[in-house]
């Protein structure tokens, strides 16, 4: 039987007493815009990517578009990136009035191999987008093989603060990388973004992007856009950044008790972490195979029977961006990344969020392994 009382919300964003009181202070000293708190939150966040220079924008969109932009694309350059990501990983590509084109997913890990991206590197490409997705970096080790072809490599690390692969931090595995603080990302600032780089003239080029174009005070030097970070942001994303390690603590804690509850359920596979990888659990998401589950039931069928019994759960992504009509221009279509639009219809998120407690963690468990027909343990 289950408990059909408790309930379990999908996401939780993490706000205190010390958040209240940052912005609290912010309002207080008259300073809201860019300011102070933007420059500190820099200085500290740096460290955490695993690189020298941190530049914070208003969202994880604007730190993928002002590293791209960064990067010199011209009018119908290509980039290779993952259809099986959030648009946001893609869109800045058009922005920059560049080609998206795509490459299909490793089947166990969800991201792209970038060796395989290496594959279809042509003498239009001008760069790459990576993505860690859901919170496990992409392999570091295949970099090499992009920036070998000339290929500038963007990390979107929107979803992995915090994780890292082969001693290299999320944040660290291109030239540039991308964060996103949206209100429910592991640590937020409601809204919000930070590029990270090793190189100052990216660094550069990004604080220009964010102001205008800006050199100078009112000396315009390039096409920019206003994607500054307000003080009110920053101040919680500073004191965000201070919980950051427990965050993940208790996401991994999660997961772990997740990975022991439903091995070896008929029909659900767990996340794959490889060797060497420290997972930010972003999302923990799960495959499920009608064909192989004890009573038949889909992914569709499993999300309802969760719905019914107080349980959150979400679908990241239900169509890969290949199929989405933004996208119809470029001339994909069904069938062209067959293990992204096979993963598609079978994923499936469960709450991971450090708010949880361990009855709503053994209540997600025993709801799904109902759910999926599968023995109470």
């Amino acid at each position: 039987m289950t408990r059909l009382s408790l309930s379990v919300p999908l996401v939780a964003p993490f706000v205190g007493d010390d958040e209240i009181d940052a912005v609290t202070a912010v309002l207080r000293s008259g300073q809201l815009a860019q300011g102070p708190e933007t420059a500190a939150f820099e200085r500290e966040f740096a460290p955490v990517a695993g690189t020298a220079h941190a530049v914070a924008v208003n969202s994880g969109t604007a730190a993928n578009h002002a590293a791209l932009a960064a990067f010199g694309l011209s009018a119908g350059d290509e980039v290779v990136t993952t259809p099986f990501t959030f648009a946001a990983t893609a869109t800045p590509i058009l922005m920059e009035r560049a080609v998206p084109r795509f490459v299909d997913i490793d089947p166990r890990t969800f991201n792209v191999d970038p060796a395989a991206m290496a594959a279809a590197v042509t003498a239009r490409t001008k760069a790459a987008v990576v993505v860690d997705l859901f919170g496990l970096p992409v392999d570091p080790a295949g970099v090499p093989a992009l920036r070998g072809r000339g290929v500038r490599v963007l990390e979107d690390a929107c979803q992995s603060i915090g994780a890292e692969r082969d001693g290299k931090r999320a944040g660290s595995i291109g030239e540039a990388a991308s964060f996103s603080f949206y209100a429910t990302k592991n640590i937020m600032t409601g809204e919000g973004g930070m590029l990270s780089t090793g190189d100052e003239a990216i660094a550069a080029a990004a604080k220009r992007f964010r102001q205008h174009g800006m050199g100078a005070q009112y000396e315009y030097l390039s096409l920019g856009y206003n994607y500054r970070m307000t003080d009110l942001a920053a101040a919680i994303g500073r004191v965000q950044l201070r919980r950051l390690d427990g965050i993940g603590r208790d996401r991994r804690a999660h997961a772990a008790f997740y990975d022991r509850e439903l091995a070896g359920v008929a029909g659900l596979t767990t996340p794959f972490v490889p060797a060497g990888s420290t997972h930010a659990y972003h999302q923990y998401s799960i495959l499920i195979d009608a064909e192989q589950t004890a009573n038949g039931k889909d992914r569709d069928a499993v999300r309802a029977f969760l719905g019914e019994h107080g349980v959150g759960s979400g679908i990241y992504y239900p169509t890969p961006l290949h199929l989405h009509p933004l996208f119809a221009a470029f001339g994909y279509g069904p069938g062209d990344f067959p293990v992204a639009e096979r993963v598609s219809r079978q994923i499936l998120a469960l709450p991971i969020h450090p708010l949880l407690s361990r009855d709503q963690l053994e209540h997600t468990v025993r709801v799904l392994r109902d759910a999926v027909g599968a023995s109470t343990r």
